[in-house]
């Protein structure tokens, strides 16, 4: 797919040399779906400072050429879209996370029982974990499953459910219920945004439910998240940083927040 622009349109041609004329706001849907995955009708109202009737009707046009799909409240990737999406995701910050991702593994001990969630900064954990030995890694991401193969010394445990073929995710009650028997050391999650007052979020209720239940079991919480997510919104609180043991992240907090995690005694690890 390329693009072009010409006044306020943006000509996008698919593969086959079809064209679609967008407007500039559906461009930028389409950039922000492409890097979350997934986009709400009321988070776009408010950012773009227009109607809810006025983003529905982008959303249906996006959805009418194929580049997105509709769910309640807002809509996803298409399928076709989301691989490529994810792709370039794992791209975005990259250094950012394998700079996380090595900070939060020098604090993971061998002969850990961890869990690592979905998300592209814990699938750079899994990464940096390659070097380790004598680990369970429970996992509801197949990314992370695959990645961690290669390592004989760690033996890996998939937590299956229904997946989420945009990012290789394992979410719903099976997953939960599937959690709940394990007791973690450490749990390792990411997040698409972390609001202003120490909220952490997501869009899918039911990775929400998913993650909730894996903070619920472990003995220590880790966050994982570039400073990209602090300028993001999402729907759906997971817990809040007065939740969590450590978050490891790449750039200093509002100092509100920092101020408030010192009070929680959330420890903070700058990368």
């Amino acid at each position: 797919m390329f693009t072009f622009v010409w006044s306020r349109f943006t000509f996008v041609f698919d593969t086959k040399g079809r064209s679609l004329a967008v407007n500039l706001r559906q461009t930028e849907i389409l950039d922000i779906a492409r890097r979350d995955g997934r986009v709400s009708v009321d988070a776009l109202s408010r950012q773009f400072t227009t109607s809810v009737q006025t983003i529905r009707k982008d959303l249906t046009e996006l959805c009418t050429s194929g580049q997105l799909k509709r769910v309640h409240g807002g809509a996803i990737l298409s399928e076709s879209a989301a691989v490529i999406g994810y792709e370039e995701r794992r791209q975005l910050n990259h250094d950012a996370k394998t700079r996380i991702a090595r900070s939060c593994t020098a604090d993971i001990a061998e002969g850990s029982c961890i869990f690592l969630n979905i998300g592209t900064t814990t699938e750079a954990v899994a990464r940096a974990l390659l070097g380790h030995q004598a680990l369970t890694v429970v996992t509801n991401n197949l990314n992370i499953a695959n990645i961690l193969s290669a390592n004989e010394g760690i033996e890996v445990m998939v937590a299956g459910g229904t997946l989420r073929r945009s990012d290789g995710g394992l979410t719903g009650s099976m997953t939960a219920k599937l959690i709940a028997q394990f007791k973690f050391d450490v749990a390792v999650i990411g997040c698409s945004a972390l609001d202003e007052d120490g909220d952490i979020l997501d869009f899918d209720l039911q990775e929400v439910d998913v993650s909730q239940t894996i903070l619920d079991r472990a003995r220590q919480s880790y966050l994982v998240s570039d400073a990209s997510k602090f300028s993001r919104t999402a729907p759906v609180k997971i817990a809040s940083l007065e939740h969590i043991d450590r978050f490891y992240t790449d750039s200093a907090l509002p100092a509100s927040l920092q101020e408030a995690c010192s009070g929680w005694g959330t420890d903070l690890r700058l990368a």
